[in-house]
């Protein structure tokens, strides 16, 4: 079904064992965003996701620095080295969170694209709480994906996008309390107003003062639904395009800590699932689709594009 939820866009609630594919179509078209319940993802094994990586984003900064990465790589993000809403053009500061990036273990045996798209993960040896429930909960998100993929596919009447050896990156984000950070500048959020690159980004959130909004034409900026048994998903830039432009990117930020909740501390699970690297996404045809001067575009290059934009330095 679609519903409102008090205080936030109209987004649909879909379950995936019994799911509306007319709801998906019409929810996706409207802000880019579904709660979906079913999932069969157990709610123990995210507490105890979070518990490991609390653990690790308490470590000293002198010992979290050797997983430190940039931006696409496995391991540490340190806070600044990050700011998403660059990806919408000009010059904004960095994003007010540090993150823990994991990828796929799946090499292709080509150096150049490995490197790139299948770098060997980082585990953290003062934590190995985390490298055994991340590997779990991993598994959980790709058979989600693949089931929302194949969703997708059943909404618009069409054959869904298919994976054999998929990218994706799964980026656990601790968003620090105002008492850490300090007071925002101008235009900081936690994390910046921007769309998701690849197909679906599935995720698994605290809610707070500092939460996540979503933006839609006709409503605004406005606060997220939040089910504590749902995971919010949203489209990517690599889905919309596929469709047309049918379905939008659903574009969002995460608040700055607020005064009012200064010792607030958030971990999200953030797990953003693409396509094969050499995928080709040819834009669906009208009526499906809603444009006609979209040309067919090669998965890698497309996310690198985008991925370099929201580098800082």
């Amino acid at each position: 079904m679609v519903r409102g939820h008090r205080g936030g866009p109209v987004i649909a609630t879909v379950d995936l064992r019994d799911p509306d594919p007319a709801a998906v179509d019409a929810g996706l078209q409207e802000a880019g965003f579904l709660l979906v319940t079913g999932h069969g993802v157990d709610a123990a094994l995210r507490a105890e996701l979070r518990a490991a990586a609390r653990s690790f984003f308490a470590l000293p900064e002198a010992v979290k620095r050797a997983y430190a990465v940039r931006v696409g790589g496995r391991g540490w993000l340190p806070p600044g080295v990050e700011a998403n809403a660059g990806v919408e053009g000009g010059e904004h500061p960095p994003d007010l969170k540090e993150s823990f990036a994991i990828g796929p273990d799946t090499p292709t045996g080509d150096p150049a694209v490995d490197e790139v798209w299948f770098p060997p993960n980082v585990w953290p040896a003062e934590v190995p709480a985390l490298h055994a429930a991340a590997t779990r909960y991993l598994a959980g998100m790709t058979r989600v994906s693949g089931e929302l993929l194949e969703l997708c596919g059943a909404a618009l009447g069409v054959e869904p996008l298919r994976t054999s050896t998929p990218t994706w990156t799964f980026n656990i984000n601790r968003y620090p309390p105002l008492t850490e950070v300090g007071a925002p500048a101008p235009g900081q959020f936690r994390i910046g107003p921007h769309t998701d690159f690849g197909t679906v980004t599935v995720l698994d959130r605290e809610p707070g003062a500092g939460g996540l909004q979503v933006h839609t034409d006709a409503r605004g900026w406005e606060d997220a639904p939040y089910d504590p048994d749902a995971f919010t998903v949203n489209v990517g830039d690599l889905l919309a395009h596929w469709t047309g432009m049918r379905w939008r990117s659903g574009r969002h930020r995460v608040l700055p800590p607020q005064a009012g909740t200064p010792h607030e501390e958030l971990i999200s699970l953030v797990f953003f699932f693409e396509l094969d690297h050499d995928a080709l996404v040819t834009p669906l045809a009208p009526p499906v689709g809603r444009r006609t001067d979209l040309e067919p575009v090669v998965s890698a290059p497309f996310l690198r594009e985008r991925l370099d934009a929201i580098s800082v330095g």
